[in-house]
């Protein structure tokens, strides 16, 4: 797991601290590593976590899957992403999607219990994971509101519009590659895919982009 450190030292869970003093605290926090393959779902709809996940190896998927079968992509998590925070309250809430591995990889579980309480031992760094805590669900729910404004526009056009000029605006370039296939960004926009590419065209064919697989540029 030491090798991981460095990867946590860049997360914004242990954001400022040096990578000795994270070292000395994996097992205050009871740290234990997971590994995944390509496929495997990391986390399952319906089941109760005790633990928040860290990934440091691969990439992850939140999805849902309807009665019919039917995906949406509610995000992407990658190297250095917390996630799992949201269903270790006390009164023990069900997971609400899966999450799904795009690749082989592995993630670092700490149990919630030792993250929110002083330890013993009285490290004098914990106080500071509990409030970078704090900023990453902030930051979470921000990311969401950003999400919501996509979903609420009323075609597919402008959802795609709507998406695509937050991505340049985040990435402070009109050139930007996106973390989506166009499979995965229909889902991820709740959008038909040949409606979507149909629209992706047009755009194209009006001056408005170029794009090419995952590769987009925004046009003046």
């Amino acid at each position: 797991m030491k090798k991981y450190i460095p990867i946590l030292k860049n997360t914004r869970m242990f954001y400022g601290i040096d990578a000795e003093e994270i070292e000395s605290m994996l097992s205050c926090l009871n740290a234990r590593l997971v590994r995944f393959k390509k496929g495997e779902y990391v986390l399952r709809q319906g089941e109760n976590i005790k633990d928040i996940f860290v990934l440091v190896e691969g990439t992850l998927h939140i999805q849902k899957d309807d009665y019919w079968g039917n995906r949406s992509i509610l995000g992407e998590i990658s190297i250095g992403d917390m996630f799992g925070e949201a269903y270790v309250a006390p009164a023990n809430c069900r997971v609400l999607n899966d999450v799904v591995a795009l690749e082989d990889g592995a993630v670092i579980l700490f149990d919630v219990k030792r993250v929110i309480t002083t330890c013993p031992s009285a490290c004098r760094f914990h106080s500071m994971v509990v409030q970078n805590m704090f900023f990453a669900i902030s930051e979470k729910n921000r990311k969401l509101v950003q999400k919501l404004d996509h979903m609420s526009k009323r075609s597919t056009r402008e959802k795609l519009i709507s998406y695509l000029s937050e991505e340049a605006k985040r990435q402070n370039d009109s050139k930007f590659v996106i973390p989506f296939n166009r499979q995965q960004l229909a889902d991820f926009l709740s959008v038909d895919r040949s409606a979507m590419s149909n629209e992706l065209c047009k755009l194209r064919d009006e001056g408005f982009l170029k794009f090419e697989r995952s590769y987009f540029e925004l046009l003046q």
